[in-house]
C-alpha cells in the first residue's frame, strides 16, 4: 500500500478534521502517502485531491469544525445533475470516479458520511474500489455502530441552548420550545432533554399526543412551576399526521428532497392555546453542526480515523469501522445498507434505508420516562 485517499461527504459535523488527521498520522507513520479529494464524491467525479500532511495542510486541524477538504451534499455520482443542451438531466457517473481512483493510484478510499454516502461506497465497492466507511452524522443513525463522530457536539450545543432558555422561560413564565436536528431518529432531542433538563422530547420514533404534552405542562403549573422547556426533533408529527416540510429540492430520484422545519412552531402555538402560558420556539439549526468538536468528539473521531486506516493495513475494505460495546470494530458495508441492495437506485435516507432508530427498550427512553419527561404518548 502506497497512496490512500479521504473524501468528507454530506452535511457537516465537528470531528471532520480529527478523523482526517487521524488517518493522515496513521499512514504516515507505516510510510503511505494521504491525499484528500476536494467536496466529497463531487471531488472523486472531477478528480479533484491534495496531498495532506500533519506538518502543513493537516496540521493545527484537530479542534477545528467543518473539513479542509470540503463536503458536497448532493453528489449521488449514479443519479449526478448534469446540464444538456440547455435541460437538467440525471446521468449514472460513478464509473467514471472509479477509473479516477485506479488512475490515480489510490489503493484505498475512505469515505466519511452518514446512510447516503456509505450506500454509494458500497456500490463503489463493488464496482472495484477499495473503500472504508467511517460513520458520521449529527443524527446518530447510521445502522451497525453504538456512536457517530459529530454527535456529542452536537447534543452538547443543544444542551447549552437549553440551559440558556431554561433561565429565559423561568423568568418570564413561558414555555420555551428548541427545535433540534433529527429527520428520522430522535437521539439528538432525547439524549439533549436529559441532559439539559427538558420536560418533554418528542422524537420521530413516537408520534405525539399534544393533549398529554399539555396536560404534562399543565401538571408543573399545579405544582408552582409556571414554565416548561420541550425539545422537538425536526422530524417528530403528531398522532395521525405528516412530518413538517419547509421545503424541497431537486436532487434527482431515489434520494430524500424534503428540507424538514417548522414542527417546533407548530407545537409552540398549539400549547400556548392548551395551557394559557406564552410559548416560544427557538430553530437551533446549524448551530448544531458547527464550531469545535468537544473532548468526546476529538478522541472518537481520532480513533475512528485510526481504525479505519489500520483496517485498510490489514487489507479489510468493504467495510465501516465501527464502536460497539465500547470496542473498535468493522462490519460490511453490506450490513450496513440493509435492504437498500440494489446498486444506484437510491443514495440513502429512504424507506429502503438501514437507519438507526431510537427503539423503545433503549436506555435513554427508560431513563426520559423514569425522571418524568414527557414523550408525547
Amino acid at each position: 500500500m502506497e497512496k490512500v485517499a479521504i473524501l468528507a461527504n454530506g452535511g457537516d459535523v465537528s470531528g471532520f478534521n480529527a478523523v482526517i488527521r487521524g488517518i493522515v498520522k496513521t499512514a504516515e507513520q507505516n510510510n503511505i502517502k494521504c491525499y484528500g479529494i476536494i467536496e466529497g464524491y463531487k471531488g472523486l467525479l472531477e478528480n479533484n485531491f491534495v496531498e495532506l500532511n500533519s506538518y502543513t495542510n493537516a496540521s493545527g486541524i484537530l479542534d477545528k469544525g467543518g473539513s479542509i477538504i470540503g463536503s458536497s451534499t448532493n453528489a449521488n455520482v449514479f443519479n449526478y445533475k448534469v446540464e444538456e443542451n440547455g435541460e437538467t438531466v440525471y446521468k449514472d457517473l460513478s464509473d467514471i470516479c472509479v477509473e479516477n481512483a485506479k488512475k490515480d493510484g489510490f489503493d484505498c478510499i475512505f469515505t466519511l458520511g452518514g446512510d447516503g454516502t456509505q450506500k454509494s461506497a458500497r456500490d463503489l465497492y463493488l464496482k472495484g474500489l477499495n473503500v472504508i466507511g467511517v460513520p458520521k452524522t449529527i443524527d446518530n443513525d447510521v445502522a451497525c455502530t453504538d456512536i457517530t463522530f459529530g454527535y456529542n457536539t452536537a447534543v452538547s450545543v443543544a444542551m447549552e441552548a437549553l440551559d440558556r432558555l431554561h433561565s429565559t422561560g423561568e423568568t418570564h413564565h413561558r414555555v420555551m420550545v428548541l427545535e433540534v436536528m433529527g429527520r428520522y431518529a430522535g437521539w439528538i432531542a432525547l439524549e439533549s432533554a436529559i441532559a439539559g433538563g427538558g420536560d418533554v422530547a418528542l422524537i420521530p420514533e413516537i408520534p405525539f399526543d399534544i393533549d398529554k404534552v399539555a396536560d404534562k405542562i399543565k401538571e408543573r403549573i399545579s405544582k408552582g412551576k409556571r414554565f416548561s422547556l420541550v425539545v422537538v426533533a425536526e422530524g417528530a408529527m403528531p398522532k395521525g399526521g405528516e412530518v413538517t416540510v419547509k421545503g424541497t429540492r431537486d436532487n434527482g430520484s431515489g434520494v430524500d428532497n424534503t428540507k424538514l422545519g417548522g414542527i417546533g412552531e407548530k407545537v409552540a402555538a398549539k400549547l400556548q392555546e392548551l395551557t394559557g402560558l406564552e410559548a416560544r420556539n427557538t430553530t437551533l439549526g446549524y448551530m448544531q453542526r458547527g464550531g469545535t468538536p468537544t473532548a468526546f468528539d476529538r478522541v472518537l473521531s481520532t480513533k475512528y480515523g485510526a481504525k479505519a486506516m489500520s483496517l485498510a493495513l490489514e487489507g479489510k475494505f468493504g467495510v465501516l469501522a465501527v464502536l460497539k460495546n465500547g470496542k473498535l470494530d468493522s462490519v460490511p458495508l453490506e450490513d450496513v445498507v440493509g435492504e437498500n441492495k440494489k446498486i444506484g437506485a437510491v443514495s440513502g435516507n429512504t424507506k429502503e434505508s438501514n437507519l438507526r432508530r431510537v427503539t423503545m427498550d433503549d436506555d435513554l427512553v427508560k431513563t426520559a420516562r423514569c425522571i418524568g419527561i414527557c414523550l408525547g404518548d
